[in-house]
């Protein structure tokens, strides 16, 4: 996917980072050229009075920068948060299909991933590129995955809750985000898709009322299968088998229901492909 040598863009179209995550920047910045990858962080960075690093339009300018530059050969978002909803109206994806450049961010970027896939029929991956520097055993499946193709980080477990088998093309990432999407042009047609999603400070009155829109819009009666990610603070409360009861009164009998501890928001989260066919 990439190679040494490579420049890799790292970006922030949501939230703007805090001063006090520099020394942490600093460090990824350190790891990826022990990798012999060469990064080139966006002009736009650290957070202003409203969470911004700078507005909309000029934090996809300074995306479409990175991807009409012939150099760069992927980009991570590096942000999290609110705000990255924002640069959808503001992104040129005739540019990004015709370029088609790795693009790979997790959390609020949930957004920008379903409308980069949306708009250009594209892959884009669900990952956090700071996880290599909490997580030697992560850092280990990066260089494995994405600078030798091999399995590391895509080498996933799942459990099934529901069904026995499930197929289709992943669409999705946390749950709050994706919702955001609705009514856009930015929603993905989920006929016969498979759906991920996942949370970080959702409750669990916060997911009834998630699922509750979800089967409002009709989303269980066109999915063929559902993909569980971690739940962050319900599972510091609640088992499996209680996320489970609460689906049965969402999902029909017949849509397969699928749960990972590896995809979510845990530092050692590995990588999902959206807008990829998954066969388990």
């Amino acid at each position: 996917m990439i190679s040494e040598n490579d420049k890799i863009a790292l970006v922030v179209c949501s939230n703007g980072k805090k001063i006090e995550d520099r020394a942490r920047l600093e460090k990824l910045e350190v790891v990826l050229k022990e990798m012999s990858l060469v990064p080139v962080f966006s002009s736009y960075i650290y957070e202003d009075k409203f969470g911004r690093s700078t507005s909309a339009k000029w934090r996809a300018n300074e995306l479409m920068k990175f991807y009409e530059d012939h150099s760069i050969k992927a980009v991570f978002d590096i942000s999290g948060g609110d705000l990255a909803n924002e640069v959808l109206d503001y992104l040129d994806y005739d540019i990004i299909r015709k370029k088609n450049k790795p693009f790979f961010g997790y959390s609020d970027l949930t957004t920008v991933l379903n409308a980069i896939t949306t708009k250009t029929q594209q892959v884009t991956y669900l990952y956090q590129i700071m996880n290599i520097i909490d997580s030697v055993e992560r850092r280990a499946d990066f260089e494995k995955t994405l600078l030798n193709n091999k399995d590391g980080l895509t080498d996933i477990s799942w459990q099934f809750l529901q069904g026995e088998s499930v197929e289709g093309i992943v669409v999705g990432g946390n749950i709050r985000c994706f919702l955001k999407l609705v009514g856009t042009e930015y929603f993905p047609n989920l006929d016969n898709k498979v759906l991920f999603l996942e949370g970080m400070s959702t409750t669990i009155e916060g997911l009834i009322t998630h699922l509750t829109q979800l089967k409002q819009i009709g989303v269980f009666n066109k999915i063929s299968g559902l993909l569980l990610g971690t739940f962050t603070k319900i599972e510091q409360n609640f088992q499996i088998e209680d996320i489970y009861e609460i689906l049965k009164d969402f999902v029909p009998e017949n849509i397969p229901i699928v749960k990972t501890v590896e995809v979510g928001h845990g530092k050692d989260s590995k990588m999902l492909l959206i807008g990829q066919k998954i066969k388990l």
